[in-house]
């Protein structure tokens, strides 16, 4: 009960958090003032309605998309180790970004790329990674790191023929930011977050029984090609859709499964919702922590993320927490 209680109570806590810090500090009770007065013209409330609400919201979106395509895919492949990444999307979306850059286009389009191209990147994967009329969970695992390392070098050729600013904002993204980000980068990508969403709690009642094993799964009528395409599909359309608004943030989507099934147990279909909870939270709070501990100059978020998640990463592996069922 208690710890169902904290769950919920982190999205509004991460929320009001990142609403009131950042370089000009909001007290709580003005926060709450400019929520309920969106009109207002005051500086909090134009503070909040313009800047903090809109990055507030992809920083949840962020964190509850990876977290999502993080559990689905440790349950499909069994494996505590999977993250988001795997399947290629940051490799592909990264390389297409740095290149585009390297061709002249302009900064404020190059989302669109990355998202393109996490997806196309995700196809190819998935088609290597093909047998028979599903997928090997072990030539998906290669594949995704071939295509991943292959894809970084074409990142760093792109940026040693970058003149220095750009080069620079190439990082920048790479590092991991939503610095910039506005309400309609969000409504851009929201649509094929919802999919993906929707698309991971279709098989939820699959995931579970495969918990199982794939033979058991298989004897239970299981259709387990579909499932992999389905899981596979909503995964990079989750992914890509992370990392065409924040860049290339790692850790969530490794991490929060296994905080969530040391908090509600194996059960995919309460580790779900309690890992979207949580990843979103914890990508809110901070993205607050990077623009507010050495404002006003911030912290690439995926920087911060590594910092906090290498550390809780050990601590739970040595803890015995990489264990993907009860």
């Amino acid at each position: 009960m208690i710890r169902a209680l904290a769950v919920a109570a982190a999205i509004p806590a991460a929320v009001l958090i990142g609403l009131a810090v950042g370089g000009a500090p909001i007290a709580p009770g003005d926060v709450v003032w400019a929520l309920a007065h969106p009109h207002a013209t005051n500086d909090a409330s134009t503070i909040i309605w313009s800047l903090r609400l809109p990055r507030v919201a992809i920083a949840a979106l962020v964190g509850a998309s990876l977290a999502l395509v993080g559990t689905v895919l440790q349950a499909l492949l069994r494996n505590p180790l999977v993250d988001p990444y795997l399947i290629g999307v940051s490799g592909g979306a990264g390389a297409a970004i740095a290149i585009a850059a390297t061709l002249g286009a302009s900064i404020a389009v190059t989302p669109a790329f990355g998202f393109v191209a996490g997806l196309a990147t995700s196809v190819l994967v998935a088609v290597l990674a093909r047998r028979g009329s599903g997928l090997d969970a072990e030539r998906l695992i290669l594949a995704g790191v071939s295509i991943s390392a292959l894809m970084s070098a074409f990142i760093t050729l792109a940026l040693t023929r970058l003149s220095p600013n750009a080069s620079n904002e190439i990082i920048a993204w790479l590092a991991g930011s939503i610095s910039g980000r506005g309400w309609g980068d969000l409504l851009a990508a929201l649509p094929y977050a919802l999919i993906g969403a929707a698309g991971c709690v279709a098989m939820v009642p699959s995931l579970n029984v495969l918990r199982l094993g794939e033979g058991r799964a298989l004897a239970l009528g299981i259709d387990l090609a579909r499932v992999q395409w389905t899981v596979l599909a909503a995964s990079a359309l989750l992914a890509a859709a992370a990392v065409a608004l924040a860049g290339i943030v790692g850790f969530v989507g490794l991490i929060v499964p296994h905080l969530a099934r040391r908090t509600v147990g194996a059960d995919v279909r309460r580790v779900l919702p309690v890992a979207a909870v949580l990843g979103a939270a914890l990508v809110v709070l901070a993205d607050a922590l990077s623009r507010s501990l050495f404002a006003p100059y911030e912290i690439p978020l995926g920087v911060l993320l590594a910092i906090i998640g290498v550390p809780a990463f050990l601590f739970i592996y040595l803890r015995g927490g990489t264990r993907m069922y009860a």
